[in-house]
C-alpha cells in the first residue's frame, strides 16, 4: 500500500533545487491586486524542518534544523554558532524522524523559557523545556515534560505552539506505517493521532487530548489577530486537507482519520462518537501534490493585499496556496505562481512576516 507520509520522501528523498525567487503573481480580491512572490533572504541550513521566533524578538529568526540544532538569522545574517545544538540526544537517521520544532513562552522575555519537539535515539517523541541566556540556550537547564512511545519512525507530526489561551498545543501523528494499523488515532487511550494541550506552567501537568483522529498534522498554527486554529493533516492515498477551528469553539474534536480521509471513507464505522467531529476546509488530491505541509495566517505589513489569508503548501511540489476563512468557510482559493522546492515548513516572524523553508537549506520570505 501506498503510504502518503508527511514528507513522503522529505528526509530520505535527493534534495531538489531551490526555486528561483523571481516567479511573481498577480492575485487579489475584487479589482484589488498585488504581486507576491518569495524572495531568498539565508541559504546553508541543514535540512531546515521549522522557522519560529518570540515576540520580543523583531531582527531575529530560529531555523530548527532535523539533526538536532536551532540555528538563527539576526538582522539579516545566519549566527555563526548555534541557538541550541542537542544533536546528541536525537535521532534523525530514518522516517521523518529529528528535532521538529521549537515554541517559545509566551513571557520568553522575562522567563527564557523555550519547548522542542523531537525523536530521541529510541525513536520516541519528547517534549522538553529549556531556558536561554537571551542568546544561547542553556543545556543544563533541561526538563523532559512528556515521553510518547512511537511504534514506527513515521508520522511523528513533531509541531508544538503556544495556543491564544497560554497552553502549549503538541500535535501527534498515528505513529507510523500505513492506514493507522492500530486505529490509535480514534481510541482516546492513546497519545497518538491526537491534538494535545499541556499546561506548561504547573510542574506535574499531564496532557490533555483536545482532538483525535489526526493522521499526520505537518505544521498547525494559531491566527494571531483571531485566535483560530488551522491543522494541515497528510493525507494516505487520496487527499491533503486543512482543517479550520474557530478559536471559540471549546470541547473535543474529532478529525476524522482513519474512518476518513479528507471528506472520503476509509474504514467505515471506525469514526469515535467521542467529540464533535470537524470537516476539512480545503482538500486536494493526488494530481496536485502528495505531503500537505500547513502554514499561517498571514499578519505582517509587507505584502497589505495578503493580510488575512491562510497560506499552505505542498512539499512533493512546491506549489503554494493560500484563502481566506469566513463564517468557517474557505473562500477565494489561490494557487500561487511561484514554488518552494522541498517545502518543509512556513513560519512566522515577531512582526508577522512569513517565511517558507526548502528542505535543501533555503529560508524565504514572501514579498510584494
Amino acid at each position: 500500500m501506498r503510504v502518503a507520509t508527511l514528507m513522503v520522501g522529505l528526509l530520505f528523498a535527493a534534495v531538489l533545487a531551490s526555486p528561483a525567487s523571481g516567479q511573481v503573481l498577480r492575485t487579489g480580491e475584487g479589482q484589488r491586486t498585488e504581486a507576491v512572490r518569495a524572495v531568498e533572504i539565508a541559504s546553508g541550513f541543514d535540512s531546515p524542518v521549522h522557522i519560529a521566533a518570540p515576540r520580543n524578538e523583531p531582527t531575529r529568526l530560529y531555523i530548527v534544523e532535523r539533526a538536532g540544532r536551532i540555528q538563527v538569522i539576526e538582522n539579516g545574517k545566519k549566527r555563526a554558532t548555534p541557538f541550541l545544538d542537542i544533536h546528541g540526544k536525537v535521532g534523525s537517521g530514518g522516517g521523518e524522524q529529528g528535532l521538529l520544532s521549537v515554541a517559545f513562552h509566551p513571557k520568553y522575555a522575562k522567563n527564557r523559557k523555550f519547548y522542542v519537539n523531537y525523536t530521541n535515539k529510541q525513536g520516541d517523541t519528547v517534549i522538553a523545556e529549556y531556558r536561554s541566556n537571551g542568546r544561547k540556550a542553556i543545556t543544563k537547564s533541561r526538563r523532559r515534560l512528556l515521553l510518547i512511545p512511537q511504534p514506527f519512525s513515521n508520522h511523528n507530526g513533531g509541531q508544538i505552539a503556544f495556543a491564544p489561551n497560554g497552553r502549549l498545543y503538541i500535535g501527534t501523528g498515528d505513529g507510523g506505517s500505513g492506514g493507522d494499523p492500530g486505529d490509535v488515532a480514534q481510541r482516546m487511550s492513546s497519545r497518538l493521532g491526537k491534538m494535545l494541550s499541556l499546561n506548561v506552567n504547573r510542574k506535574g501537568s499531564k496532557p490533555a487530548i483536545v482532538g483525535l483522529g489526526l493522521r499526520n498534522p505537518w505544521r498547525f498554527s494559531f491566527d494571531r489577530k483571531t485566535g483560530a486554529l488551522y491543522i494541515a493533516d497528510v493525507g494516505q492515498d487520496k487527499v491533503e486537507e486543512i482543517n479550520f477551528l474557530a478559536a471559540s469553539r471549546k470541547g473535543l474534536q474529532n478529525y476524522g482519520w482513519d474512518a476518513l480521509e479528507g471528506r472520503l471513507t476509509f474504514e467505515p464505522g471506525n469514526l469515535n462518537p467521542a467529540g464533535r467531529l470537524v470537516q476539512p476546509i480545503a482538500t486536494y488530491g493526488r494530481s496536485a501534490g502528495c505531503s500537505v505541509t500547513g502554514g499561517f495566517v498571514y499578519r505582517g505589513k509587507k505584502v497589505p493585499a495578503m493580510v488575512g489569508r491562510y497560506f499552505y503548501g505542498d512539499f512533493c511540489t512546491g506549489t503554494i496556496w493560500s484563502l481566506r476563512v469566513q463564517n468557517g468557510k474557505a473562500r477565494g482559493k489561490k494557487k500561487h505562481n511561484f514554488s518552494v522546492s522541498t517545502l518543509s515548513s512556513f513560519g512566522e516572524n515577531a512582526k508577522g512576516e512569513l517565511f517558507f523553508a526548502s528542505l535543501g537549506g533555503t529560508i524565504f520570505r514572501l514579498a510584494a
